[in-house]
């Protein structure tokens, strides 16, 4: 069985041709998605420009069912990729128009269009002088850069978010280190267990550190389900828990001292119902002025 999205990719792929280098198409489907109420593909800025990560997850699974060729040199379709879509409920027309008006733009001139219409998502990019000649447009993607936070805490949540949303917001906020606090990193969703959430972060200019002792084992995170219940889980937490972890809060303290914006993460997306607003108030109440934070 399909996604919507990866019905999106293929039937994009399949109005382009079947064949799309993979610098091209990674421009071509975030140009595609941007005209989507709901877009089925986020992106982050990359050392190419525009990329999402889940594209290429995407990809492997649809290597893996015979709906793409495995070749890390093309997005190429099968037959039998081909074959499944135009059974599939994505209307062909609209990728049809969008090939349309974008027939003649492949290699430099589509990099250069991407960077000129969203200039955020070239701020990563190594290339921005060689397909942007104009002094004006690479001073646009200069402004777009985004900058170290001062040292400090934040805490975000992954709950509803995918990945590269989730990124795009650490970005924004010049986080330098992210600290997961989960006892076990491990995710059902695409990009936030242990080894792919490094790797992406990692590939952003942003460190990652684990620290599973801070966590609440999962048999303790079972039925809850009122606010009572986060409550009174997490005043055992501080009570229990917390105070004997001086070792782990002192590690953030030094990452913080060094002038690092750390962020801790957890999987809920309000901080009063996941254990990483007890850390957050375990380090404020050590030092309040260095260590206020703020919640993502």
């Amino acid at each position: 069985m399909l996604f919507e999205r990866q019905r999106v990719l293929l039937t994009l792929l399949d109005a382009l041709g079947g064949q799309v280098s993979p610098t091209d198409f990674q421009k071509l489907l975030f140009l595609y998605t941007r005209n989507q109420k709901a877009p089925s593909y986020e992106f982050v800025p990359y050392k190419f420009g525009c990329f999402s990560f889940s594209s290429y997850a995407d990809k492997r699974r649809l290597i893996e069912q015979g709906l793409l060729e495995n070749d890390a040199d093309q997005w190429k379709l099968t037959p039998e990729g081909r074959a499944t879509i135009r059974k599939g409920s994505v209307n062909p027309m609209v990728a049809a128009r969008f090939n349309k008006d974008h027939a003649a733009l492949r290699g430099n001139e589509l990099v250069a269009e991407v960077y000129r219409k969203f200039p955020y998502y070239a701020s990563r990019s190594e290339i921005v002088d060689k397909v942007l000649k104009d002094k004006k447009e690479r001073e646009l993607v200069a402004k777009k850069q985004t900058v170290k936070a001062a040292a400090g805490l934040l805490t975000i949540g992954y709950e509803g978010k995918c990945l590269e949303t989730y990124l795009n917001q650490l970005l924004r906020a010049g986080v330098t280190v992210l600290c997961d606090v989960r006892r076990n990193p491990l995710s059902r969703k695409y990009g936030f267990s242990k080894t792919t959430l490094r790797g992406a972060c990692e590939s952003l200019g942003i460190r990652y550190e684990h620290l599973p002792e801070l966590g609440i084992p999962s048999e303790e995170r079972r039925e809850l389900k009122t606010q009572a219940d986060y409550d009174a889980l997490f005043e055992g937490y501080e009570r229990d828990s917390l105070p004997l972890q001086t070792e782990a809060l002192a590690t953030i303290r030094s990452w913080i001292k060094d002038g690092e914006s750390v962020a801790l993460t957890c999987f809920e997306l309000h901080p009063h119902q996941c254990h990483r607003h007890c850390v957050a108030e375990a380090l404020e109440t050590a030092n309040g002025k260095l260590l206020k934070a703020t919640h993502l």
